[in-house]
């Protein structure tokens, strides 16, 4: 069977189509295919295609033969036991790539910086809370589309890169943060 944007490449593409794009340029970016800005701007055309042409352009130089997108639940059994913290202390951390993150997360960074990536990442719960702590620092939290994003606390926004109506049983990321001469920010793109 042809896949749809060799059988009709003009034909108006699907919400399911869309969605399809975008869990084969998660899993190219978590094989290590893609940098961050290509990840991010084909995301961003993946969310935007109107055409199944538009769809194909995006994954032209991807193999089609790629591991294929399996529920969380069986894929989990590759990944490691999710971590709970992220600790920097007068450093940077990042934590990016494929990893599980545990439905209660912690960030703590004093006088640094952190990046908390989970646009390649495995949430193991519906509700992922997230306590980022920032004392003379700046944690970036990078989440995917499609995901709810809730926010409170101090020092704390967010980008207003989230559009559209999301389902109801959408994977929410709520994020708690306290941030003390620095800033915690939830973003869909990492910042230039």
């Amino acid at each position: 069977m042809e896949p749809y944007h060799e059988a009709a490449p003009s034909l108006r593409a699907s919400d399911q189509e869309r969605d399809e794009t975008v869990q084969r340029l998660q899993l190219a970016f978590a094989e290590g295919r893609l940098t961050d800005g290509e990840f991010d701007e084909r995301m961003r055309g993946a969310l935007a295609a109107r055409t199944h042409a538009d769809l194909a352009g995006l994954l032209v130089d991807l193999p089609t033969a790629t591991a294929p997108v399996v529920p969380r639940s069986a894929a989990s059994g590759n990944l490691p036991k999710p971590g709970r913290y992220t600790v920097a202390i007068k450093n940077s951390v990042r934590q990016a790539g494929r990893w599980r993150v545990p439905g209660k997360y912690r960030a703590l960074v004093y006088k640094g910086k952190g990046v908390i990536d989970l646009r390649a990442a495995e949430l193991t719960e519906p509700v992922t809370a997230i306590l980022a702590v920032a004392y003379k620092s700046d944690i970036q939290i990078l989440v995917p589309p499609g995901v709810r994003v809730e926010t409170n606390g101090f020092g704390v926004t967010r980008d207003d890169d989230w559009t559209g109506d999301l389902p109801a049983d959408a994977p929410v990321v709520h994020i708690r943060a306290v941030a003390y001469k620095g800033r915690v920010e939830a973003r869909t793109t990492p910042e230039r």
